[in-house]
This record gives C-alpha cells, structure tokens and sequence, in this order.
C-alpha cells in the first residue's frame, strides 16, 4: 500500500467518524423534535383545549340561561379534543363531556321554552356545568400524566443520546489521535531516515543506507536513495583512488627531485618542504611544515639566507645577483643556486588572479660548477702542455741557429724538436676527436680481420724511446695461437699506445711493464699492467671521463685528461670494452676486449 492510499484512509476514517457522529446527533435530535413535537400535540394541545373549556364552564356557572356563546365555546373545544384523543380513558371521558354537554344544551333549550311560562330552577341548571368541569379537570389530569410520562422519557433519551454522543466522540477522539500520530508519522518518519542519510551523506559517510521496509513512495525513495549512494561509495572509490594516485604521484615527483622545494602561503607560512630541503637545512619536516618562516629564519642561517630576496625592493634583481649558495653536504662540497616563483590563482567569485604564496628552489649546481673548474683546470693543462713542448722547440731552435754547434749536436736537437712536435700534434689530434664526438659526427672505423700480435708489436716499438728513458723492462705474454679480432687497426693501435704511454708515466724507474693477450669466450682481452701508485675503487670511473686528472704526491702530472675517455669511446664503437682493476699502492692493470672473428 503506498502513502497516498494510507493518507487517504486515514482522512476517509476521520470523515467517516465525523459523519457518524453527525448522522447520530441529528437522529438523536429528530427524536427528540419528534417527541416534543408530539408531546405539543397530544398532550400540551389538550391541556390547552382543558383550560379553554374550563374557562367556558366557568361562564356558565356564571349566566347558565344566557350564555349561549360559552357552551358554543366549550362545544367547539370538546369537539377539537374529540379529534385528538391519544392517551387511554381519554376517550370515554370526552364522550361522558359530550353526553353531559347534550344534556346540558337540551336543558338550556328547555329552560328558554319555559322562561315565558315562570321563572327556572337554580339547581338543576347549575348541576351540570360543575360535573362537566370535573371530567375536563379528568381529560386534562390524564394529558398532564401524560405529558410528564412523556417528557421524562424524552429525558432519558436525551440522556441517553448524550451519553451515547459522548461515547462517541471519545472513541471518535482517540481514532483522531492515534490517526494524527500514526498518519503523520507513518510520513514523518521515513522522511527522518531520509534526512538522516542525507546528513551522513553531507558528511562524506555514504555507507548509512535507508532501510527498505515497505513498497510506498517512501520505499521508492528509499531505493533510489540507497542506489545513489551506492554509486556514490562507488564514484568516491574511483575518485579517491584516483585522487590518491595522482597525490603519491605528486609527492613522489616532489620527494624525488634533485632540487630542495619549499612553498609558502600568501601569509610566509611553511606548506611544504621536501626531503632534500630537509637534509640541506637540517630539520625534519615537523619542525618546518605549518610554521611562520619568520620564526624558522632565526633558527637557521641558509633559511635566512634562501628568504633574504623576499624581503628586497627588486626581488628578481636580488635573487639574480644572489651569490651560489655553498653548503657542505655529505663530506663534499656542494654548490646550490636559489630561485623563488611567484604563486598565483584565478578567483572565479572575484574573476581575478589573486597572490596565493611563493615556490624557493635550491638547485645543485655542484656538477656545472665543477665543470667551470674542469674547463679552468683544462684551460690551465692544455696550457701548460702547450707551452712546454713550445719551449723547448723554441729553445731548441735557437741552438740550431748557432752555428758552432756539432753536427751529431744538431742530430740530437733536431730529435728533441721531432720529439715535441709530436707531443703537440698528438695533443691536437685528441682534442679534433673530442670535439668530432661533441659535435654528434662520431667516429669513422675500418673494421676488418686483425692481428692482435701486429697491433701490440707496432704499440710496443712505438713507446721503445720512453720505456728505455725510464729503464721500464717489457714483458710480452702473447699465445701463438691468438685469433684474429673484427677491428680498426689505427684506433685499436691509437689505445694501446694510450695505455702503455699512461703506464710509462706512472711506472717508477727500473719497473716492469706486462702486456698480455688472452681469449675469453667470444672476444680477445688485451691488458696492460704496471707497478705504479695504483688508482683507488672510487675513482676507477672517473678517470675515463673528460678532462679527469688525478692527483698524486707531486700534483697533476701532465696530459689532457682526454686520452682514456677517447681510447673507451673507440673500443666501445668497435663492440667491446674498457676498465681498469686496481688498488692503491698495487699497481693498475687496463684492459680492452675486441669480438673474434667469426
């Protein structure tokens, strides 16, 4: 049954009590017109027919010859009261009245006839008009019963109709009560759970669901509200964990930057501060995020220093003319360069771009700033190897000028010279090759079939002059049966005089030099081995990228610090490679490996 078949009774039950209620006032009213009405006629209107006689009567009594008017009078009263005879007895009396009145109008005619004869007798006129009153004293006594019978039962049904009336409109008041508090609630009540559920739901708690207790309106409702909500939790589901997704994206992208993020309000308080910023400040994020940075500013000096340009008349001059921040990180050191961004946000109330607060970067810049003093330093070696094989030919040259000096003088400063200038062609020939690899054009290789024997054995005769300066004793470990390996022939060569001329700079004097080939698996290994300082682990990679020196006891030693990372770019284009075993104070070993010919 829905709600408008029950509201509808319960409004057709209270018109139903009303109309009964009604229905039986109005009967219990009829009956009681009814009988007075009844009373009036029957009773009351004889009564008045008594009194009227009586008055006649007593006329008579007064003129009984003469008063012919009265006894018409009285006839005229009888004869109504013939016609309304209603209570038992009544009849007989009316016709003793009638018996009586014709006796008494025979009289009055024979007392007219005899009138002119002498005078009448008093007593036998008289006799009649007193025996007529007592049987209408009779008539009326037995109407004015009557009467009182009859009102005392109107009475009782008037009683009895109030107390009825009454009845009913108690029970009619408690159907109307519990009508008025089952109906509205029977309506009130679903619209509470409804509400309910609406202030949960208000409340983001979309699992409090309306119980489907009945098939109305309400259970309609109650359906469509809980299928809502349903695909509410279901939407809210996909949107947190979307939400949720795109916020541990974000804190990952913000947690895994290289740079240090901090963003403050439009107010300068700390909304976030990234793990980085955190190890460069040294504070944990408790003690940064949802504080004024004011407050944090007189607790540490590089926050003081990141908010110094907030705080100037030209902020973009001041944090461009911001020197790099130096901070010691880890042991290193560790240079960072400051930026700081405006915030800003469209208002859709106010249709305007509103300042919101400020994004502080610290970016490392250690790698550029050691690459500025890579190239200084670079600038200062090629310098410096420029300018002393310069030298010495410029000296030279001016001992070849002198014409006293011998012949086999000559020869030996003719070599010196020879010497040097291949030292700068050398030099200039790494840095053409750099700058071919930098300029994206890559390395031209003729790959072919080679002996790996001829390549050492060309290497080995080419550094002969610089292992006899320094009393280096050679040591070749080269198999017989040595395949042939897919390379170029003049890079290969170009390595391993690399890696001997390295070895030779490094070996102590009187030291021996080991160059060894051996097959491994699908490629030839060749390695160069040395008794110098050694190199230590950290720095086994290092030294193969550009422009790397390392230091020794005595300073730098020379070179370009171009030589190992060309020598690893030409054998990793040739499909093999290049490292380095070693430890300090054990010597160092280079090796490259090169593909067999299949």
């Amino acid at each position: 049954m829905n709600l408008k078949t029950k509201i509808n009774l319960g409004f057709l039950a209270m018109l139903l009590l009303v109309l009964s209620i009604g229905g039986y006032a109005y009967y219990s009213l009829r009956q009681l017109d009814r009988s007075s009405r009844d009373v009036l006629k029957a009773n009351l209107y004889s009564v008045n027919l008594g009194l009227t006689m009586l008055r006649s009567l007593d006329q008579l009594a007064r003129q009984p010859l003469a008063d012919t008017a009265g006894t018409a009078r009285f006839v005229a009263a009888l004869n109504a009261e013939a016609r309304n005879v209603t209570e038992p007895g009544e009849q007989q009396v009316v016709d003793d009245l009638r018996d009586l009145t014709a006796q008494l109008k025979q009289h009055q005619q024979q007392t007219q006839r005899a009138a002119t004869a002498g005078p009448p007798s008093p007593l036998g006129i008289t006799a009649e008009p007193y025996t007529l009153g007592g049987l209408t004293y009779q008539m009326m006594a037995l109407n004015t019963d009557a009467l009182n019978r009859k009102t005392e039962a109107a009475n009782q049904r008037a009683d009895q109709a109030n107390r009825n009336l009454l009845i009913f409109i108690t029970l009619a008041g408690l159907l109307a009560l519990a009508l008025a508090s089952s109906v509205p609630e029977a309506a009130v009540q679903p619209l509470r759970k409804l509400t309910a559920a609406l202030d949960h739901a208000t409340a983001r708690d979309f699992s409090a669901s309306i119980p489907q207790e009945s098939h109305d309106e309400f259970g309609q409702v109650a359906r469509a509200f809980n299928r809502m909500l349903s695909q509410l939790r279901e939407y809210r589901t996909s949107t947190e964990a979307g939400l949720i997704t795109e916020r541990n994206r974000a804190a990952s992208i913000v947690n895994t930057l290289d740079e240090g993020l901090l963003l403050l309000d439009e107010n300068r308080h700390i909304l976030l501060a990234n793990p980085v910023l955190c190890e460069l400040l040294g504070l944990p994020v408790e003690k940064l995020v949802g504080r004024p940075a004011a407050t944090v500013r007189l607790e540490n000096d590089l926050f003081q220093a990141m908010l110094k340009p907030l705080d100037a008349p030209n902020r973009e001059a001041a944090v461009a003319e911001a020197p790099l921040l130096h901070i010691a990180q880890r042991g290193e050191e560790a240079f960072y360069h400051l930026a700081v961004q405006d915030l800003v946000s469209f208002n859709e109330a106010t249709e305007k771009t509103e300042f919101v607060g400020h994004i502080l970067t610290l970016r490392n810049v250690s790698d550029f700033k050691k690459l500025d003093q890579v190239k200084s330093n670079f600038l200062a070696t090629v310098s410096h190897e420029l300018k002393t094989p310069l030298s010495s030919i410029n000296l030279n040259t001016k001992l070849l000028q002198d014409e006293r000096l011998p012949a086999d003088e000559r020869q030996r400063v003719t070599g010196y010279i020879r010497q040097e200038t291949q030292r700068l062609q050398r030099m200039v020939a790494e840095l053409l090759d750099v700058s071919r690899l930098d300029a994206g054009a890559g390395i031209q290789l003729d790959v072919r079939p080679t002996s790996l024997a001829d390549v050492v054995a060309y290497a080995t005769a080419t550094v002969q002059p610089q292992l006899a300066d320094k009393q280096l004793r050679l040591d070749l470990q080269l198999p017989e049966n040595l395949p042939e390996a897919r390379a170029d022939v003049e890079k290969t060569t170009w390595v391993l005089i690399n890696l001997l001329a390295n070895a030779i700079r490094y070996s102590p004097v009187g030291a021996a030099l080991t160059v060894r080939a051996a097959l491994a698996g699908a490629f030839v290994q060749v390695s160069v081995q040395d008794h110098g300082p050694g190199i230590a682990p950290e720095h086994h990679e290092k030294i193969f990228q550009r422009f790397a020196q390392l230091p020794d006891k005595s300073g730098y030693r020379g070179g370009s610090g171009l030589g190992l990372s060309i020598a690893r770019e030409f054998i990793t284009t040739q499909g093999g490679r290049l490292w380095v075993e070693s430890e300090l104070g054990s010597g160092s070993t280079f090796s490259f490996t090169l593909p067999v010919v299949a």
